[in-house]
Parts: structure tokens; sequence; C-alpha cells
């Protein structure tokens, strides 16, 4: 084992998916919830000796979870909200966290500017909290039957509130007093566990700006929590960004050690001379634990002897700057890859091998290391040298375009167009239309996959999908939708659809990320420089348009969001990779529009994730985000409507750069929020239509027609009829054809029955 590894966190889904497949078989009532159960400590078991055997000292339990890990502190506190207090425990977790036919789930939003989604506890004023920490005990006690002393993660208290909501209104941490004793009681808990526990307690809400008032909680919070017991041992841990401000606090209470990215934040390096006065132990995030490059070891190295200029190496541990939970599983399932790009990827199991081999190193020196870690240290720096000069990655046609690129808006100004637009389309206000996908069904996905394996001609393939869109098209307008989309039953993912299009980008057979729950995605990756060689969506669009005489909206995913949701060359800066994809899907506009298109939706589901953690950053982000959103539909005529659409976004700090990205109409995910985000449209005067969401489609429940309706008129006291579009909240890809076929024509009756009363 290499003393002074450490791991912030796992993945937990396992490598080939085994935990989604468990819950997604218990959900359906498949299997019993003791098959999920065995499922999990099985991977537990195998998690934990894929770090054991890679020689990490400081494991993790508790970084597991069947859903959330911000879900589970919720359940550890009882933070139960009302509307489940009936259920039985099993089922009250998997319902707060997914709703069920008479119960919404919880809200659900992003983890800071990653692709993962947490959980949203709710909080209220006259909950009463009790420690309730089965789940965490019993996963210690696992390892250590499997032969481990882990440390335990748990979520911090003042991150748990402040990424909490307030269901009575007010601020989360009034509730501070309320809860502190609580993390006391589990501290306690722990403590009887073993004469010495560490305990990772993740606090990375201290990466954003804070008020001076959360500030002044860390003191008293560290000060209680660390003296709790002489038996535990507390990490603070921090990743994403700096904490600057809180660790000049946290060196001056008694917790063991302070853990700090230094990969996504060289501010923290202005932090070494506090750490090394306190004597505190450093753990320092020095293996990227957010993307999938081989790590540059000697550049970590480097990382590390500037740390030990301040830092005494027996006060280090090295470490990921995140947990892996952000990385595909194990680089091995990769049997199809280009064995040149292969050579440049490292995942969640080979980052192992990195942070141990880089501590031999850092502590011991080369000399220490064997024959076999000689070898691979040789082959790391080679693979990293071929990255760099290889003609994979450059492409100079593409780099001349950038440079001699001039336009960068389309022409007109929105009240101009948007009356251009509704003379040509014709369409009523509170027009209905969909976000863009429809189920994929398992006819449709099979079809996919035995074309791709050569088991199903092109023909064969085709013609499968054609008989969806006709399907699709069929249902739309029956139901009386408006503006129809053809359900894209070509594409696997919205992202990776159009990056299998692009010169420059690289895909995994196995690189499969949790983004919530049992929701997997396998990200594409950007090796190199970007071009479009042909139209990507044009001949299904063409299909679709020619079996309906309605709009047929076409459908792309815009260059902030295929940039947010891959995994980015980190070689370059990232804006100008934005700019590169940018160009390609201006292309794609042109070709759509040329085609008779008349309505192009440009997805920006991911603009908000990819903004920057602290608010000196924003400005600089915003500029470029903005500019290629623009760039991709600057080719649009001013009476070709361009619609973009959003997912979980606060629209509160950022509606003067949607409205200066001056898309006609956006779409936005409000229904597990009420009328409230919408509120900020109304607030600045924005001009442009609306499509705030009706329904949740992240929950399998179907929205009655009344509750349709009673949503729509609260829209409607925020935003007038004519600036207001129906659809559900964000697209429908991952539902059943039955619960979708229902919500949508209940949605479609609403409107009707709105659209009534108010002539």
């Amino acid at each position: 084992m290499s003393k002074n590894t450490y791991v912030v966190g796992f993945p937990r889904i396992g490598e080939q998916r085994e935990l989604k497949f468990a819950l997604e078989n218990y959900w359906a009532k498949k299997t019993n919830f003791s098959e999920v159960e065995k499922v999990a400590k099985e991977l537990k078991c195998k998690h934990w000796d894929y770090q054991k055997n890679a020689g990490i000292e400081h494991i993790s339990s508790n970084d597991f979870s069947f859903y959330d890990n911000m879900l589970d502190m919720a359940v550890t506190l009882s933070a139960i909200p009302k509307r489940f207090a009936h259920l039985q425990e099993e089922e009250r977790y998997f319902t707060m966290a997914r709703g069920d036919k008479d119960t919404v789930a919880m809200e659900m939003t992003k983890w800071f500017n990653t692709n993962y989604h947490y959980i949203v506890p709710e909080l209220s004023l006259e909950d009463r909290y009790k420690l309730n920490a089965d789940k965490l005990l019993k996963e210690y006690k696992e390892a250590k039957k499997h032969g481990l002393t882990c440390k335990i993660n748990i979520i911090g208290i003042l991150t748990f509130l402040g990424l909490s909501k307030r269901i009575d209104g007010g601020d989360t941490y009034e509730l501070y007093a309320k809860l502190l004793p609580i993390y006391e009681d589990l501290l306690k808990t722990i403590a009887e566990l073993d004469d010495t526990v560490i305990v990772q307690i993740d606090e990375p809400i201290f990466v954003k700006d804070m008020d001076t008032k959360v500030l002044s909680l860390i003191k008293p919070t560290y000060d209680r929590l660390a003296n709790v017991s002489t038996n535990i041992k507390i990490t603070v841990l921090t990743y994403f960004e700096h904490s600057c401000e809180a660790t000049r606090i946290l060196v001056n209470t008694p917790i063991w050690a302070i853990g700090l990215d230094f990969l996504y934040a060289n501010e923290n390096f202005d932090s070494l001379e506090l750490i090394a006065k306190s004597n505190k132990t450093l753990i320092a995030g020095v293996v990227d634990g957010r993307n999938i490059w081989k790590n540059d070891i000697e550049k970590s190295l480097n990382i590390l002897n500037e740390i030990a200029l301040h830092i005494h190496k027996n006060n280090l541990i090295i470490s990921s700057s995140c947990s892996l939970l952000h990385v595909p599983f194990h680089l091995k399932h990769e049997q199809k890859m280009n064995p040149e790009i292969k050579n440049w990827l490292s995942y969640g199991v080979e980052k192992l091998d990195e942070i141990a081999l880089i501590s031999k190193i850092f502590f011991h020196s080369k000399k220490a290391l064997h024959v076999t870690e000689l070898e691979y240290l040789e082959a790391n720096q080679k693979a990293n040298l071929s990255r760099k000069i290889s003609s994979l990655t450059h492409d100079t046609k593409v780099q001349e375009r950038i440079k001699h690129t001039k336009k960068y808006e389309r022409e007109g100004e929105y009240k101009q167009r948007i009356k251009l637009q509704k003379d040509k389309l014709q369409y009523l206000p509170l027009a209905t239309t969909t976000i863009g996908s429809f189920p994929q069904t398992p006819e449709i996905r099979h079809a996919r996959r035995e074309y791709k394996n050569g088991n199903l001609d092109e023909k064969g393939y085709e013609n499968e999908i054609k008989k969806y869109i006709d399907d699709c098209i069929t249902f739309q307008e029956k139901c009386g939708l408006e503006i129809l989309v053809h359900g894209e039953p070509e594409r696997n993912d919205m992202v990776e659809y159009f990056a299998e299009q692009l010169n420059g980008y690289g895909f995994s057979q196995n690189g499969w990320v949790q983004s919530y729950g049992s929701r997997c995605v396998k990200p594409p990756f950007i090796y190199g420089d970007i071009s479009r060689p042909k139209p990507m969506t044009l001949k299904w669009i063409r299909y679709a348009q020619s079996k309906t005489k309605k709009i047929m909206k076409g459908m792309l995913t815009g260059p902030v969001t295929i940039l947010n949701w891959s995994f980015v060359r980190d070689d370059m800066p990232r804006s100008e990779v934005s700019k590169q994809i940018a160009l390609g899907i201006c292309d794609e506009v042109d070709d759509l529009q040329k085609a008779g298109i008349q309505v192009i939706q440009v997805d920006e589901a991911a603009f908000k994730e990819g903004y920057p953690l602290r608010q000196a950053k924003v400005k600089t982000y915003e500029e470029w985000a903005v500019r290629d959103f623009k760039l991709s539909v600057s080719c649009a005529k001013q009476e070709t409507q361009i619609h973009t659409h959003m997912c979980y976004s606060e629209f509160n700090d950022i509606i003067a750069t949607i409205e200066a990205m001056d898309a006609d109409v956006i779409s936005i995910e409000t229904a597990r929020s009420g009328n409230e985000l919408l509120k900020i449209f109304a607030k600045v005067g924005y001009k442009q239509e609306v499509g705030p969401g009706v329904y949740d489609i992240h929950s399998t429940r179907i929205p009655s027609v009344k509750e349709i309706v009673t949503q729509i008129y609260s829209l409607l006291e925020v935003l007038p009829k004519e600036q207001l579009w129906i659809n559900p909240d964000c697209g429908l890809k991952t539902r059943k054809w039955k619960e979708v076929k229902l919500s949508l024509q209940n949605m479609v009756q609403a409107v009707q029955i709105v659209r009534e009363k108010l002539h």
C-alpha cells in the first residue's frame, strides 16, 4: 500500500452499470429490493478492492449511494418532506427522488459546475430532525468485514444547508442551530466504531463566493465538530475551485486535514503558508477527477514540489482533485478505440495507479521504483508527448477558418424578426410543442445496436427509423400539438449523436458516467480540432417534414452544451474549442433553413452548468459562451425562428446573459418550482417568447388536465399569453410512451381549456 495516498470518492454505478440495471429491474417490479442490496454489496467490495490493490491508503466508505449522496444526507438527518412521511423507508427513499402517481418528486439540480445532478433537500422551521445513521454505519462495517478500515464521507453541514431550499421561505442557514447537534450526534456515533476514524466532510460550498454570515459559521462549526471525540480525525474537503476565504478560517480550527484542488484552482497555492503554520495535513488534489486525459506525472510532481516548498512532506497526502464519480470506470473495456487515442486516456481505475505512482516518486524518488513502475512512467511520458505532436490533434483548415471568421451574429433586431416569423408561421398564443426527443423504445435501441454491429443493413435500419417517425408524427397530429418534432429515433444522445459526425471527437464503448439515479451518460471526448464534414440532421428532418403539413422543428445541440457535456481537450482553452464547434453548428443551421425548415431549436441545456463557481471569472465565460451561441445561429434568416432550451437553471443571475443570446424563443425547466423562475423574466421586461415547462418529465407520474390548467394560469400571472409557449420541461427520451401520450394529451387539452376561457 502506498502511504499518503487518498481518493476523494469512487464511482458507484459499476463498471458494467450493474447498479443501474439492478435499480431499474426493481423499479419495474421485476425483482425485490434484496437483489439491489446484493448487487450493491458486491460492487462496494469490488470497488474497495480496486483501490486497495492499487495501493491507495485512504479509501472511502459512504461514498456509495442507491441514488444520491445529498439525498442520503437528508435521510441521515431525517429531513423528510411531509408528503413522503407516510411511506415505508425503502419506498420513501426512491419516491423522494423519483415521485410517484400521487406525489411530486423533490427538485433535482446540477452539482456545482458538473453534469451530475443531486436531489435538493427541502427544509422547514417546523421540521424535527434526528439522527438516522443506519446506512453510514452499515457500510463502514461492511468495509471492516472486507478487511479495510475506511474513512467515512459525509456532506458538511454548511454545504448541506447551502444547497437545500426552504419550503416555508427564508434562509436555510436559519436551521443551522437545529442541525449542528445532529451532526455532533453523528460524529459521536462514528467515534464508537474504532479507536481512530477519519471522517471526510465535504464542503464544496466553500469554493463559491460566500457572504460574511456563512463564513462566520465555519469556525464555530468545526471547533465543535472536531472536539466531539479524540477518536475522530476530521478532514474538510473542497474541490472544483479555490476555497481561500474558508481555508483562512479552517486553519484556526482543530480539524486534522484540509483538502484542496490544485488543478482547477491555482489560487489555492496562496493558502499554503497558512496551512503550514497551522501544522495541518494537506490533501493535495493533483490527479484530475473530472477529465479523462492521462496524467502528466512530471507536471504533477512539479506541482507537489512547489507545494513542498511550504508544506512539510510529512504533512502531505496525494489525492484525486475530486471524487472519481465524474469519470468513467475502467479503460480495459475500451476494445474498439483507436490505440493511439486510447493511449492518451485514463479512467477511474487508471487514476488510482497514477496517484500511487506519483506518491512513490514524490516521497521516495524514482530510484525506489520497480522495473514495471519505471516502464509505466516511461510509457506515461511517451503518451503525453505523442498527444502533443500527433496529426490527429491539429487541423490547419479549421485553424485558418477560425482566424478568418468575421460574422458572429444574425441580422435583424428581435422586434422585426418576430413579426416576420409570426406572419409566416401563423401560430396561436400558448402554442404547444415539445422539447424535441420522444421515448427511445427498446425496438429502436435494438435496431441501432444491430445496425452498428453489422447485423442489420442500412435499408432495414432506415425503415425502422421511418416507421418510428411516422408513428411519432401521427401521434402528435392526433394529439393536437402545433409545432412538431420528429422524435430523434436516430440519436443515441443529444451530444454524442453530433459528436459522432464531427471530426476531432472520440468515443468510448463503456465510458459511462452517472448523471442522476440510474441515469448514465457516455460523454464523447474532444481530442483534436473540430469540423463538420457533412450535414448531420438534414436527412431525417427532411423526411419528417415531408410527412406532415404542420411545422416541423429542427433539433440541434448548441456549441456550449456540446462542450460542457464532453470531456474536453486540456491542451487548448475551452473558449477556442467552443468556437470550433459553433462553426460546425452554424453550417447545419444553414443547411436546415435552405431545406425549408422554418423553426430550429439549438439546445443549450448545459449553458448554466459551465459557469465558473467564482463571480470574478463569470464575465469571461459569459462573453465567449454567448459569442459562440450567436455564432452558431449567425447564418439564420430573420424569418427563421431560433429556439433554445435550458435545463435546471437559476436564471436570476444570468437573465441579462440570456437576453444577450438573442434567441427568439427559450424553453426552460420550471415544473418543480411553479412560476418562480419565470418571474425574473417579467421583472426585467424580457421581450422574447418563453416556454416554461408545465410538467416534470423526470417523474413517472402523469399530470392531470386540471393540474396543467392551474400551472398555465400561474404562468399567465407572470407573462402575457402572446409571449408564452406550452411544453414539457425537458425532452421525453427517458420516459415510457404510455406516460408521454397521456401527459401530452392532457397538456394540449389544458391549453384548449385555457384558450377558451381567455377568449
